[in-house]
């Protein structure tokens, strides 16, 4: 099992669940009330799934994809640590890991 720690974008809230194996980052966000849209329900059409993950947890994780690279230029707030939830597959040799929701999101499928 992997435990995740979700933190608010102003790091006032945090909850940790634990995630099934091979369960998906968005789906365990959103059974969870994170305020995480995923719009496009995982096609990698927008980016209201964009999360940042922490320090080095980071390295827990495959390398984004380029086309999740190019999606996340449209992500608020993107920086390094940016993933899309709706691409990380949650397995049990992660661990852990501590997702910090981002300051806003804006969905590129609406434009």
């Amino acid at each position: 099992m992997t435990q995740i720690r979700f933190v608010s974008a102003d790091g006032t809230h945090e909850a940790t669940v634990t995630a099934a194996p091979g369960q998906q980052l968005l789906e365990l966000a959103q059974a969870h009330g994170q305020p995480l849209e995923g719009t496009c329900e995982g096609a990698m059409a927008c980016s209201t799934c964009h999360v940042l993950i922490s320090g080095d947890d980071a390295g827990k994780l495959p390398p984004p994809s380029d086309e999740e690279e190019d999606m996340l230029d449209f992500a608020v707030g993107a920086s390094r640590a940016s993933r899309l939830a709706c691409q990380i597959r949650l397995t049990p040799d992660i661990g852990s890991l501590t997702v910090r929701m981002p300051p806003g999101a804006v969905d590129m499928s609406r434009r």
